[in-house]
Formats: structure tokens, C-alpha cells, sequence
């Protein structure tokens, strides 16, 4: 492991970003996004997927110097063309807006089309809910599951994230999980170290069950918990790709291969929790800890929230090492 103040983290991030062929606002979205999601022990969606990202510039995926329109089809509903860039940047330069909307009209909808991965969703409703906002967002990718074993891939790993406030020092507490058995970056992590992965993760090229992940990955993966997970991807599908106006993910293209943008859809639903009775937070916390009392695990506990720069990270080196040789 390497070991990096969050202030190397995010230059390193950044400068790999620029070199790769991203402008300086897009770099700045990409990085903090990154270090965010290793802040929250995400690391699988942190530096270890930057990589795709950076091979996304140099190879066309990405348009490195895209600028997101956006625009207001309704009073509270926000909708955001990524222009071919990263879906980060575009909910970043309407963040403030989307929040300022969603404390006015109670409710508030954030919609992009044109992107590439999502990336970390947890970020989305990570940074509302520090603002005192209730939120779900919905994200699509290019189809590599297969709702059933010997049906062809139909939906992305199609994730979903929710996340609600409580009171400082406590995080947000929030859940990030994807609709499938488990995401495509771990089944390429056990191909790469020769590891076997358990049942019921995936199909091979014929769509028959494997525990092997080198043919998993030239297969699909399973939803998670049989029709129940194939129901709520599709669920996904609808709210990110259907209501962005972004491509169903079998049509989207491939975020590792090709020269053109997944134009994936990405949505977020922005709440106010205190229209109706003010102190939402601190309820929630209550609430909280009778359940933990209860041993009920409570997610995004172990989150680092506004830790100071000169604060260290562990990052794997051979990730680390990656980044780096795109600088060069």
C-alpha cells in the first residue's frame, strides 16, 4: 500500500487527468470524485477505476474537453447534456441549483444523458446529503448482465444510491449497490489474480452458471437475488437511461472498448426531509442508534466526512503506479 496526503491524492489524480487530455474543470470533477470515494472505502471505485477513466481520454470514450448543457425542462427538474464527457462534472456545475430547488419546491430532479460511467454513485447522494437532503440516484451502463442464466446481457450493473443526513460528526448515511451480484470491476480483479468467484456471480459465453472469472468475463454477470435483482435493474434502467434520455444499456457503448461515448443516463432525486417536520436529522440519529443498538449494521458509517488535507490515504501501489505512468 501507498500512502498519500488527500492533497497528493487529488494532484495525482488531477495531473493524470489533464495529461490524458481533460480540461482543467473536468480534471478538478474526476479527482475530488476519486479521492471522495477512497475517502468512503471505496476503493473499487476510486484510483482503481481512475484507470478506466484516463484510458476513456486517451482513446476517445471520453471527450476530454466537453462542456455539459444544462437545462430546466420544468420548474424542479434539471436535465444535463455531458456532451460526451464524465457524468461527474455536469452534476457538479448544477449541484448548487439542484439543491437550491429541491429546499424550495420540496422535491428536486437532477437528469444526464450523454456520459460516460457514473463512476462511485454514492458520490451523488454522499454530497446531498451533507447539504441536508434525502436523495436516490439511479445509473445505467453498457448491458453485461443477464436477468437469467442463458438469456443474453440486457442491463448494466445498473447501481443505485441512497442517502440521508445526520447530525455532525456523524457521516451521511448512505448505501451504494449495484443491482447485480456483484460488480464487473470485482469479477476482472479475480481474473487478474486467479482467483475463482462464488456461485451464482455469473454466466459464461454460453450463459451457463461458471466460478471461473476468466470466462465470466467474456459472459455477463447475474442479478443479485434471481428476478427480484433483474426487477429492480430494470427499474434502474427506466429512472436513469428512460427518464435522461441517455441510451438503454443495449445500446450503450462499451466503457473499455470502442471510441465513442456509453451515453449512459444518470438520475438523482433531491428531497427536502424537513417540510414537514424540522429536525430531520437529528430523528434520523435517534433512530439510528436504536438500531445499532439492535446490532443492525447502518452503511456509510465508516466514511471519512471533511477530513483535513494533510491527512493520509492508503492507496495499492500497483494502482497507484498506473495512475502515474500516464504523467510520463
Amino acid at each position: 500500500m501507498a500512502r498519500l496526503t488527500i492533497v497528493q491524492a487529488r494532484e495525482l489524480a488531477h495531473q493524470a487527468c489533464v495529461a490524458c487530455g481533460a480540461s482543467e474543470a473536468m480534471a478538478k470533477s474526476l479527482a475530488e470524485a476519486t479521492v471522495s470515494a477512497e475517502l468512503c472505502g471505496r476503493r473499487e471505485v476510486g484510483f482503481a477505476h481512475l484507470t478506466d477513466y484516463l484510458d476513456g481520454l486517451k482513446e476517445g470514450r471520453i471527450d476530454g474537453r466537453a462542456q455539459p448543457e444544462i437545462t430546466r425542462p420544468l420548474p424542479a427538474f434539471i436535465h444535463a447534456d455531458a456532451k460526451g464527457g464524465i457524468a461527474q462534472l455536469g452534476f457538479d456545475l448544477a449541484f448548487d441549483d439542484l439543491a437550491n430547488c429541491a429546499s424550495q419546491f420540496g422535491i428536486a430532479l437532477f437528469s444526464q444523458a450523454n456520459s460516460y460511467t457514473a463512476g462511485e454513485i454514492g458520490y451523488y447522494v454522499r454530497r446531498l446529503a451533507q447539504a441536508g437532503l434525502v436523495s436516490a440516484a439511479f445509473a445505467n451502463a453498457h448491458a453485461m448482465v443477464a436477468p437469467a442464466p442463458g438469456v443474453q446481457p440486457t442491463y448494466g450493473t445498473n447501481p443505485l444510491a441512497f442517502g440521508a443526513p445526520l447530525p455532525e460528526p456523524n457521516p451521511p448515511l448512505v448505501f451504494d449497490q449495484s443491482t447485480s451480484a456483484t460488480a464487473f470491476v470485482n469479477i476482472a480483479r479475480a481474473a487478474a489474480e486467479g482467483r475463482s468467484i462464488p456461485e451464482g456471480w455469473a454466466v459464461d459465453a454460453q450463459g451457463k452458471p461458471t466460478i471461473d472469472p476468466a470466462q465470466a468475463v467474456l459472459g455477463a454477470l447475474l442479478p443479485a437475488g434471481g428476478f427480484k435483482g433483474a426487477n429492480l435493474a430494470l427499474m434502474v434502467e427506466i429512472m436513469s437511461a428512460g427518464i435522461s434520455g441517455g441510451s438503454w444499456s443495449l445500446d450503450a457503448g462499451h466503457f473499455r472498448k470502442g471510441a465513442r461515448s456509453p451515453n449512459i443516463g444518470l438520475t438523482v432525486i433531491a428531497i427536502a426531509p424537513d417540510a414537514v417536520e424540522p429536525g430531520f436529522a437529528a430523528r434520523l440519529a435517534g433512530e439510528v442508534g436504536r438500531l445499532q443498538a439492535m446490532g443492525v449494521h447502518i452503511p456509510g458509517q465508516a466514511a471519512r466526512i471533511a477530513p483535513r488535507e494533510n491527512e493520509t490515504i492508503e492507496i495499492e501501489t500497483a494502482f497507484v503506479m498506473a495512475v502515474e505512468a500516464f504523467i510520463q
